[in-house]
């Protein structure tokens, strides 16, 4: 894959730039809601031309932090997921608003030793976003 293959513009022609770092912030703003506290470093990124990927870093709270320090990284990471997974709706949104194209999966992960979280969105394809429309998640 290259450079030429990655979304340049929304369909509301918004630069691809701003609208990763919008991403980035709203992303920040529900880990903050969640998790009680901001990451450090937060960084989205075109990964393929359907596929976004939010990296948070320093996004432990202190009792996980103390968990991982304990060498508990399984519970820190079975705790993350189950909150991250309960979320799921409130992450797609603004990554199908900024981007203009509904969201076909999303993933969550942690590496609790590194203090590193991740979210993969992978995009309906443009040219298929009429034909197969993201599934309404359940209530």
């Amino acid at each position: 894959m290259d450079a030429s293959e990655l979304p340049t513009k929304n369909a509301n022609g918004t630069h691809a730039a701003a609208i990763l770092n919008a991403i980035s912030s709203e992303i920040a703003g529900i880990y903050k809601d969640q998790f009680g506290r901001r990451s450090g470093k937060i960084s989205t990124s075109w990964v393929g031309p359907d596929m976004l990927l939010v990296a948070l870093n320093d996004t432990l709270t202190p009792a996980e932090r103390k968990l991982q320090q304990m060498g508990d990284d399984q519970r820190v990471r079975d705790l993350r997921i189950l909150v991250q997974g309960a979320g799921t709706g409130a992450l797609c949104e603004p990554v199908e608003r900024l981007t203009g194209r509904k969201v076909r999966a999303s993933m969550s992960g942690i590496d609790a030793k590194a203090d590193l979280a991740t979210e993969l969105f992978i995009l309906v394809p443009a040219h298929l976003a009429e034909v197969h429309p993201r599934p309404a998640l359940p209530e």
